[in-house]
């Protein structure tokens, strides 16, 4: 496994570890280490395939790692996509479909996508092969940027959005009641 792998193993456990520790420390909300989880569950949709698809069988315990720990980074980028929204848009937020709040997630998540991918092949950690369901967007330091992790993060952060949106009322509620 090379160094940028093992960065991602690593510091994918840590952001699941501070969230943790964050909301236990009640500076998060339930709703907000709950949107975490959900990011986590997104991120595994499309996770595991990309890591299982071209694992030897059976695949590696590092196959797995890397799987678990790209999902705990992919529940911090929707976390920080969520406070994009807190810091742009007006409140209330995650109340109603709101096009500037979804509008937000969609462009931080395709900026957040590209400069993943250029650190990863610049990192030496991964890269996608160029086929016709994933065809070249441009070359970067040699390797390429595909539209495929592009696609992802345009559908992930919409599912997201409406995720977020009906479960906001339930905890609201919920908070209601502990007060």
């Amino acid at each position: 496994m090379n160094g940028f792998k093992i960065f991602v193993d690593i510091s994918g456990v840590i952001i699941c570890i501070v969230l943790f520790l964050l909301y236990r420390s009640n500076y998060i909300t339930k709703y907000i280490w709950v949107l975490f989880w959900v990011g986590f569950s997104l991120g595994l949709i499309w996770e595991i395939p990309l890591c299982l698809i071209p694992a030897p069988f059976p695949p590696a315990l590092s196959t797995f790692s890397i799987m678990i720990s790209a999902s705990f980074w992919d529940g911090g980028f929707f976390l920080l996509g969520y406070l994009f929204v807190i810091l742009i848009c007006k409140e209330p937020y995650f109340d109603k479909v709101n096009i500037r709040e979804l509008s937000v997630l969609l462009i931080y998540s395709q900026i957040c996508s590209l400069i993943v991918e250029m650190l990863a092949i610049a990192g030496g950690g991964w890269e996608y092969p160029v086929t016709p369901w994933n065809p070249l967007l441009f070359k970067f330091l040699g390797g390429n940027i595909t539209l495929g992790p592009q696609l992802i993060w345009f559908i992930a952060p919409i599912a997201f959005y409406f995720i977020a949106l009906k479960l906001k009322p339930r905890f609201v509620e919920l908070e209601n009641k502990e007060l």
